[in-house]
Formats: structure tokens, C-alpha cells, sequence
């Protein structure tokens, strides 16, 4: 665990400690807390790791938040167990078993539906490297009438007969 040093400022985004006469963070533009206030939250997040239970019993409400194969449902499924969310893998009814590919429903407690999202997010960033690229022209149109285009996502040129970038493969 990284020391927190109380008279710094954290950006509680990305992390990153200023200097007490700072404000805000100069990457993610948002208002930096104290050391003391930060120590405040991640005792409080351990406390809430701490109390969650990871089993699931019938008195609980499931929410659906995922669908798909066993095997991606099953990798899924451990993530959120890294993270201390407890997940249930259920089928439809109409699967002719869990090895025959059929669609899986990845369940969660309804209460831990936001933390499950935040952790699953970070997870597609770090799989698909989309966290190393600048993303802030991603809503782009490509124009198909040149023949030429910039990719939005990386920066490289490619033509615009294809539908995805061939260095980041983001699809347009």
C-alpha cells in the first residue's frame, strides 16, 4: 500500500499527488482532495470490501448484466471475484447444456451494480488498449468520399475502404 502523505493533494481520478498550493489536476482537470480526505475514502472502500458478503442467497435481488458465452461469462466472472463481487452465471432454459455454447447471463446483487460497472469498464480498457489512446475525436465521422483518412483513435492514416483501423482496430 502506497504511503499517503496529508499536507500533498490527490487527484482521486488518476491518482497522480500535488503539491499542497495545487487545486486541481492537471490531466484530469478536476478538484483535488487532501491526503486526509483520501486516507478517509480508502478506509471507507476497504470497509466496504470488508462487509460485502460473497455469497448470494435467494433474498437477494440479481440484476442481469451481462450476456453471452460460458467461456466469456467465466472470465468475467472472475474479474468481478478479483474485485470481491459476487456473481452468479445462470442459462436461459433453452441451452442444451453449459458446453454447447448456448447463451450464459452473468447476475449480480443489485447493490453492487456500480461498483460491478467500474470494475468491468477498467477491465475493457486494459484488454482492448483503449486507455492508452486519445479517444476525444473518437465520435468522428470518417468521410468515405477521400481515399485517405486519420484514424481518431491513434493517429495513423489508412484508407477508407475499411471499416476498421488496421494499427488500433477501432471501427468506424
Amino acid at each position: 500500500m502506497r504511503y499517503i502523505d496529508p499536507d500533498l493533494n490527490y487527484c482521486p481520478q488518476c491518482d497522480e499527488e500535488y503539491r499542497e498550493d495545487f487545486k486541481t489536476c492537471a490531466t484530469c482537470n478536476i478538484s483535488l482532495i487532501t491526503g486526509t480526505e483520501r486516507d478517509v475514502l480508502e478506509e471507507a472502500a476497504k470497509n466496504k470490501l470488508a462487509a460485502r458478503s460473497m455469497d448470494i442467497s435467494p433474498d437477494d435481488e440479481l440484476t442481469t448484466i451481462k450476456k453471452g458465452t460460458l467461456n466469456e461469462m467465466k472470465q468475467l466472472q472472475a474479474v468481478l471475484g478479483a474485485a470481491t463481487i459476487p456473481s452468479l452465471l445462470t442459462g436461459d432454459g433453452s441451452n442444451c447444456g453449459p458446453s454447447c455454447g448456448g447463451n450464459m447471463y452473468l447476475q449480480i446483487k443489485t447493490s453492487d451494480g456500480d461498483d460491478a460497472t467500474e470494475v468491468l469498464a477498467e477491465e475493457f480498457e486494459k484488454t482492448t488498449c483503449l486507455s492508452s489512446h486519445d479517444l476525444s475525436n473518437a465520435h468522428a465521422v470518417i468521410d468515405t468520399g477521400v481515399s485517405k483518412s486519420q484514424c481518431p483513435g491513434c493517429g495513423s492514416r489508412f484508407s477508407t475502404s475499411s471499416s476498421t483501423c488496421p494499427d488500433c482496430g477501432l471501427c468506424f
